[in-house]
């Protein structure tokens, strides 16, 4: 996909989007009764819709085309190679989060995963009972005391909050990888997590399907599911005060 293949024109847009989120504040008693953040609701929407148009005719039938065609233990070796390729940034924002245990343990995985299991595509690290962490800058913007601040739908990337979203942006240009001399890593990142993106959506298209194309509100759904799997991820447990999209009666677009 083009917008892959031009990632400032990417985070060029997400800049401005997180500028006008951070616009916005909420009430403090609003914040701890869990209510949802979403004062661009409309402009979400419509990037949602767009998302909506670009999975349909796009991303939906290449990744069911992917895991039709390529086989199983392929596809789970270009998921293992792109999780590899983002150890060294996961340590990174590990020590930032003033853990250097699970920072240690990004790096062990990363260096038995880039040598005895070819360049990451393959898995031995697990074999080898070396504990599996997923951290981010979003998560460590939240370890530091910085609020989710506003839901955004992203493009291409979808649900997120503004300090998500300033995560991602963070991410890209922070991992080491990237910075290594005469290493085409920084090109290979986003076209692995693009192709691992796309294992996921073909493996679990039914659910997603489901979720994006059978319910009565999809962007309310797909919010409700993210911010509550976000908040729990990160021990933030403001229960959302919201009427859960799962309850209303489905029907198709």
């Amino acid at each position: 996909m083009q917008i892959f293949t031009t990632p400032r024109s990417v985070f060029a847009a997400l800049a401005v989007i997180l500028s006008l989120a951070g616009c916005a504040t909420q009430s403090p008693e609003a914040k701890a009764s869990g209510e949802i953040f979403d004062p661009y609701e409309n402009t979400n929407r419509a990037v949602h819709s767009l998302n909506l148009v670009v999975d349909r005719f796009a991303f939906r039938p290449a990744s069911k085309g992917y895991v039709a065609i390529v086989p199983e233990p392929m596809v789970n070796s270009f998921a293992y190679f792109s999780e590899n390729l983002s150890l060294p940034g996961q340590a990174i924002n590990a020590l930032l989060q003033g853990n250097p245990k699970e920072a240690g343990q990004a790096m062990f995985r990363f260096a038995v995963n880039s040598t005895i299991g070819f360049l990451g595509l393959a898995d031995p690290a697990s074999e080898f009972n070396i504990p599996v962490g997923d951290t981010d800058f979003g998560e460590t913007l939240a370890v530091w005391g910085v609020g989710e601040g506003a839901y955004v739908e992203l493009p291409v990337f979808g649900p997120s909050t503004a300090r998500d979203a300033t995560g991602i942006v963070v991410d890209f240009f922070t991992n080491p990888v990237g910075y290594a001399r005469n290493n085409p890593a920084h090109n290979i990142s986003p076209i692995a997590e693009v192709v691992r993106r796309m294992g996921d959506r073909g493996r679990y298209t039914d659910t997603i399907d489901s979720l994006l194309y059978e319910s009565a509100d999809s962007y309310a759904q797909a919010r409700l599911l993210y911010l509550q799997n976000r908040r729990f991820e990160l021990g933030e447990s403001a229960e959302i005060s919201e009427i859960d999209p799962f309850e209303l009666n489905t029907e198709g677009f």
